[in-house]
Formats: structure tokens, sequence, C-alpha cells
């Protein structure tokens, strides 16, 4: 929870679309971002920190999320999904959203926590 803005977020291994003998591991995150402040938001960038064992930390800096730049509501909420693909089937994510309080216009980060990403594969 930052500045009353929780995020959330639920990893999921996609056994479908990962094949581990060519090191091809896929996740997929759920996302909710709940706006339980006092103003309505704008989210205008995104910044993750991956990080796959053996393979180290990729930053991957972009606008919005999945294409779109959300305005969510005071008490309301928007969620999406995307995908990871890492090399070693194990790692974990981390990052922050730039948002704009709609109201001053005045822009802040809202971190996102870390999870961690494990194929079912690897866990057995």
């Amino acid at each position: 929870m930052t500045s009353n803005i929780k995020v959330s977020v639920i990893p999921e291994y996609d056994s479908k679309n990962s094949y581990p003998s060519e090191n091809r591991y896929v996740f997929k995150y759920n996302i909710t971002i709940e706006n339980d402040g006092s103003f309505p938001i704008k989210v205008i960038k995104r910044k993750w920190l991956i990080f796959d064992v053996g393979f180290g930390y990729t930053e991957i800096i972009g606008d919005g999320v999945i294409g779109l730049t959300p305005e969510i509501p005071t008490g309301d909420n928007f969620a999406y999904f995307s995908n990871v693909m890492l090399r070693s089937g194990v790692g974990n994510m981390s990052g922050k959203y730039l948002v704009k309080n709609m109201n001053t216009q005045e822009t802040f980060e809202i971190d996102i926590p870390k999870f961690n990403l494990l194929s079912e594969v690897l866990s057995n």
C-alpha cells in the first residue's frame, strides 16, 4: 500500500506456453490496483525489475500498462494480466508505477510488491 493505493499480484506458471527443454518458462501475473485514496489517479508509466536465477536482472520501463493509461476513480480498481518469460524457471519481479493525481496533476510512485516465480516443473 502506497498513498492509499493497493497493488495486489497473483502469479501463475503457464505450463501450456512453456517449453522447459528450450529454457522457456512463461508466467502469467494478475494485477489489481485499488484506489482507496481521496483522489482519482491515472497510471502513467511502469518500471519492472525482473530477476531470473542464473541470468540476473532485467529492467523494463514503459508507458502505462498493457498499452493503456487507465484512470482509477476513488474507491475503484483496475485489474489486468500480463506475462513474463524466464530462462531458468525460477525468479521474481517487483516494480513501481508512476501515477498522476488527477485533481492536482502531481505525479508520484507506488510500489508493486515483489512476487516469486517458480515453475511447477522445478518445484517437484
